[in-house]
């Protein structure tokens, strides 16, 4: 997939806020920091896109962001930042919860996690209860050039032994590096088919 065109539409707090009409939307998660970001701008080609934060928990709102006049990448706001307020992460739960299960031109979510880090409850707990939606997801580790080689596939490693005692069938899984480019090709080829498959679908419903 080339990307031509990539330009920000909206910030929504709630789901009725969200853009209207059945463009397909793919959209990203992960943990305050993990970044999600970077990632966004990496695989959109435009420096600033999606703005890029030493502060945590920086995104509170969903994010849309029209490529190519065909499909909206979605930002979603970070998970499970202890340092904002009780009813704010109430707020971003009700918020993530809204759009992951019940928004309906979602066609697949991004799950980001830090491939510095063995797994994390945090991240296993939002996996699961995506798993258990019904969510159509894979996890992206980001990050990659951060460690060697062996250390990278042992943390990938743990996630999936680690995922395989609950999960009969493991998602998919991405391994990235905003500034080397690393998984660009990858998650943008996976997109492009997921469309096609979309677009095939809705023909066959015409």
């Amino acid at each position: 997939m080339i990307i031509k065109s990539a330009k920000f539409v909206c910030s929504s707090s709630r789901i009725g806020q969200c853009p209207k009409g059945d463009i397909p939307e793919f959209a990203f998660i992960g943990r305050s920091n993990v970044g999600k970001s970077s990632l966004i701008n990496m695989l959109c080609g435009v420096k600033g896109l999606a703005k890029v934060s030493s502060t945590p928990g920086k995104t509170q709102l969903i994010n849309h962001f029209i490529v190519d006049g065909s499909w909206y990448l979605v930002d979603l706001p970070g998970y499970g930042y202890a340092k904002v307020s009780k009813n704010v992460r109430k707020g971003f739960s009700k918020l993530i919860t809204d759009y992951t299960v019940k928004h309906e031109n979602l066609c697949f979510l991004f799950i980001l996690v830090d491939s510095r880090h063995e797994p994390q409850r945090i991240d296993l707990e939002f996996i699961d209860a995506m798993g258990d939606a019904g969510v159509p997801f894979a996890i992206v580790f980001t990050k990659s050039d951060k460690l060697s080689s062996a250390e990278l596939e042992r943390n990938i490693s743990a996630y999936k032994d680690t995922l395989s005692r609950t999960w009969a069938e493991l998602p998919l899984f991405f391994t990235t590096s905003s500034e080397k480019r690393v998984g660009r090709d990858d998650i943008l080829g996976f997109i492009e088919t997921t469309l096609e498959e979309v677009m095939q679908a809705d023909d066959t419903a015409e």
